[in-house]
């Protein structure tokens, strides 16, 4: 019966706190106060902005091409012969200076012929020098028989005067008349002789001139037996060893030279055209582009090798356009030549611009002064988001005259001044209030982009 009682005295007790539980809540109902009614702010959106800047903006264009030298030299035996001399640097890789003997060809047999050439023309010499002695000898004999002929002419009058005296006989006259006509036979032979030593001579000179002209080819054939280096050049391939013979023909050596490299650049041909200064093409001229034609394009290029942490760079310049273009990429190749490539750079971090390099040709044109220029991050597909009259959101078309790396450059729509939104504004509602910021930062970088202080 005890244990009754504890339990129901444990019932009894949660009573008090309901109770006053219910006591709070009616008190709070009774005094509780009617809701107040507030009326709705607009909230402003708070955005980047820039002042649109209105500045001078360098045109650029990329293209990428392989390093090729700027002549390549194919030693091409003239002569055949067994190489007796090699030198010790020739290897593939190895630089050698201008006018280095690399090879040099067994030159006895060409020696020989040289010797025996110069010897037909000592020989032709002396038949020159006998004709001349044979010459003043006939004049010599020709002028005695002239005093004979008019001692003989004189005995025939003088003995044709005596028959007509009856004082000598008609054969005695008959014999004078006959040893004149002798004499006379005798001159005009020394005549034909004298009438036939020009053409002796001059056909001794004709064989002296091609013995001449059979001399150079001999002493030609000796120097081709003396291979040198027309250049400073880096030796490219080498196909013959010592001793080995070479056939007439044979490509011996490739050498490259080291002065001057070249990159043909590949290039959209609307990236090339944007790049062009139209007031330098109003003089253009066919016949005078190739030996004008950076200062007609207008074109100042960097060559750079980007590869892991190397960024290396060298200066360029236009040499010539490619002909054609390509058939699958339409793109147009600019010839860019890099001069002393081989150079190294004062720092000593810049490579040597070897042949195959796969390098980046960044062409500048022009500088094009007072642009209206944006960052692309603030365009909307063809559209800009301004901050109006108010704060307050417009939207504008605009026409894009062209892009380069971060940078647009407007054709219209926008003046310089006006505040354009940087940011990402989602959603973009015509009219909408905002709170803007000037983004310093993006400002700058736009400035560094049209100066072409960045990466494309």
């Amino acid at each position: 019966m005890a244990f009754d009682k504890k339990k129901i005295l444990k019932r009894l007790l949660i009573i008090p706190p309901i109770v006053v539980g219910v006591a709070l809540m009616a008190y709070q109902v009774k005094n509780r106060q009617a809701p107040q009614h507030e009326s709705l702010k607009e909230v402003a959106k708070k955005v980047r902005v820039i002042s649109v800047p209105k500045l001078t903006v360098v045109p650029r264009a990329l293209g990428f091409g392989n390093v090729t030298p700027g002549t390549v030299w194919e030693a091409v035996a003239e002569v055949a012969g067994k190489i007796v001399k090699i030198h010790p640097l020739l290897k593939a890789g190895a630089i050698l200076p201008k006018d280095t003997v690399i090879l040099k060809i067994e030159p006895t047999d060409y020696q020989l012929a040289q010797q025996s050439t110069e010897a037909d023309i000592r020989a032709i010499d002396a038949q020159i020098s006998e004709l001349k002695t044979r010459e003043k000898n006939t004049n010599a004999s020709l002028g005695i028989e002239r005093r004979s002929l008019a001692l003989n002419e004189k005995d025939l009058k003088r003995k044709q005067a005596l028959l007509k005296r009856r004082a000598v006989s008609q054969a005695a006259v008959d014999q004078e008349e006959r040893t004149l006509l002798a004499r006379r036979q005798s001159m005009q032979s020394l005549r034909n002789s004298l009438n036939l030593l020009p053409a002796e001579a001059a056909r001794l000179k004709a064989q002296r001139a091609i013995l001449e002209i059979k001399l150079k080819d001999a002493k030609l054939d000796l120097e081709r037996t003396t291979i040198t280096l027309p250049f400073d050049a880096r030796i490219a391939e080498v196909n013959i060893e010592l001793a080995q013979f070479a056939g007439q023909g044979k490509t011996l050596i490739v050498a490259d030279s080291i002065d001057i490299s070249e990159v043909s650049a590949q290039l959209p041909v609307d990236k090339m055209a944007r790049l062009l200064d139209r007031s330098r093409l109003k003089n253009f001229s066919v016949t005078s582009a190739s030996a004008n034609i950076e200062q007609i394009l207008g074109l100042k290029p960097i060559v750079r090798l980007r590869s892991a942490n190397l960024n290396v760079s060298w200066p360029g310049r236009v040499v010539r356009v490619s002909d054609r273009l390509d058939p699958r990429t339409r793109t147009l190749g600019v010839i860019v030549a890099v001069d002393n490539p081989y150079k190294l750079s004062a720092e000593g971090l810049r490579p040597p611009l070897a042949k195959n390099m796969y390098v980046e040709v960044e062409l500048r044109g022009v500088p094009q002064k007072n642009k209206i220029v944006l960052p692309r991050s603030a365009l909307h597909n063809g559209r800009v988001y301004v901050v109006g009259k108010d704060n307050r959101l417009q939207i504008k078309p605009v026409e894009i005259a062209y892009a380069q790396g971060n940078l647009t450059v407007l054709a219209s729509g926008l003046n310089a001044g006006e505040q354009v939104i940087v940011s990402d504004l989602i959603p973009a509602i015509d009219g909408m209030l905002l709170s803007p910021v000037v983004d310093a930062a993006v400002g700058q970088s736009l400035r560094k982009a049209a100066n072409g202080e960045d990466r494309l």
